[in-house]
């Protein structure tokens, strides 16, 4: 007898997504491989998950050998890497072969190679040439920033993409073609499965301690996810079983804001100098910034936003004593008698930075910062003769004996009082004049949200 039970249609599997990025460059250090950070990130913005990303190098047989694998088991394969024209590039070469696909010349994007060499005053070599190759089956991806087409082959109801290597061409050439394409294909979603805020000021073990009275009223039915940057903490909402759908994890995530106050930046990934960057426009206030100790990095984290103009007023790096003195004013008795690796220098500097850009708030870092190669300077190692900052020896990689390496001092001035803050920032330089930066950026973000409450 035959049951007249039907059974559901099982939920289908999402499309798998994998990630190939190429080039012997990555394995030996000498470039940085954002790719993986940047396909993930916009991948993940319309729903889908990288399944596995492998870097290979130059050879052949490798990058054929990871090519098949994919193939055989990933609905969508994106390769980056390996297009151009040189005779370590041989991308198309090792995928046209592993596929049974035929390469064949393309005359029109000869052409183009050669209109964006003529555009720049110069003449396409023989060997650019090879970068007009394409699959007889597949589509070109024109790039406007560069010499090398991206390639894309839909077979067998998978798609293989493959992009330049330099993030300037592959960048926009994702975000413009390759996402609208897949999204034609019905391979996104029209957001991410999951709701997401950012945190500053608490670390991640105080953090879930202080949420977890919110999280554990929805038992196994939510999945949280915690992930820490240079001063901020993301936390990651979702239900892998869809028991809870985006609306009620959104409502959860607005009380983890108001439980957390001034702790909660935003939803969603906006950078704390964007959060600032909102709250001055707002306010139609003006930040300018003086910088010892960081390069520039907090110039360039607020100058690299849409309109910073509105809001950034300008800065000024002043490593040396005598930059301070000139272009901000600082005296040099402070200097000779605090040194510049103090809170007296920091205010002195955040209130000259206001002064001479007509800047209604600024910030200001100096300090010592590990130089990367010298171990992290013991005092009980300086000779007897040795005295603090300003005022005898101090050790060849900076610090003194009031204040090591990794001290440093922030100011923050306002229109109604200028403040210093000390910090210390041990270890790696990259990782202290970040943990610097988020520090000055989370401050000031404070200070705004108290100054329009």
């Amino acid at each position: 007898m035959v049951s007249s039970h039907v059974q559901p249609n099982p939920t289908p599997a999402p499309p798998r997504f994998e990630l190939l990025t190429l080039g012997d460059e990555l394995l030996l250090g000498l470039t940085a491989n954002t790719h993986l950070a940047f396909i993930g990130g916009e991948l993940a913005r319309h729903g889908v998950e990288l399944a596995r990303n492998v870097t290979v190098g130059d050879a052949a047989t490798a990058i054929a050998a990871e090519v098949a694998t994919s193939w055989a088991r990933a609905d969508v394969v994106i390769v980056t890497g390996g297009l151009g024209p040189t005779c370590d590039d041989r991308t198309r070469e090792a995928v046209a072969g592993v596929l049974g696909e035929e390469l064949v010349f393309d005359p029109a994007i000869e052409r183009a190679i050669a209109e964006r060499f003529a555009r720049f005053g110069r003449l396409m070599t023989p060997n650019n040439r090879k970068q007009a190759c394409r699959f007889a089956r597949g589509e070109v991806l024109p790039n406007a920033h560069g010499t090398a087409p991206g390639l894309w082959l839909g077979r067998d109801g998978k798609v293989l993409v493959m992009l330049p290597g330099p993030p300037g061409e592959l960048q926009p050439m994702f975000a413009t073609q390759v996402l609208p394409r897949l999204a034609r294909l019905g391979l996104l979603a029209e957001r991410e499965p999951y709701v997401q805020f950012r945190t500053a000021g608490v670390g991640e073990s105080l953090l879930e301690t202080k949420l977890q009275p919110l999280f554990d009223r929805y038992g196994d039915a939510l999945t949280v996810g915690f992930c820490a940057h240079h001063g901020t903490v993301d936390v990651r909402l979702s239900s892998s079983d869809s028991r809870l759908g985006l609306a009620r994890l959104e409502q959860l995530a607005a009380g983890c804001a108001q439980l957390l106050g001034e702790d909660f930046v935003c939803h969603g990934h906006d950078s704390l100098a964007k959060a600032c960057a909102e709250l001055l426009r707002t306010r139609e206030k003006k930040l300018a910034v003086a910088e010892a100790a960081t390069g520039g990095l907090l110039a360039a984290a607020l100058n690299e936003l849409c309109g910073a103009c509105k809001f950034f007023a300008g800065g000024v790096v002043c490593c040396a004593n005598e930059a301070k003195i000139q272009l901000l004013g600082v005296p040099e008795c402070l200097l000779k008698q605090h040194g510049a690796v103090s809170a007296e220098c920091a205010v002195a500097l955040a209130t000259g930075a206001a002064e001479m850009f007509g800047a209604d708030y600024a910030l200001a870092i100096t300090g010592s910062v590990a130089d990367g190669s010298a171990p992290p300077w013991d005092a009980r190692n300086l000779p007897s003769s040795a005295g603090t900052a300003g005022n005898g020896a101090t050790p060849p990689n900076g610090g003194s004996l009031e204040n090591p390496v990794g001290t440093m001092f922030l100011a923050l001035h306002a229109p109604h009082g200028t403040w210093s803050k000390k910090i210390t920032a041990p270890g790696a330089r990259c990782a202290a004049r970040q943990k610097a930066v988020s520090t000055a950026l989370d401050w000031l973000r404070r200070e705004l949200l108290r100054a329009a409450a």
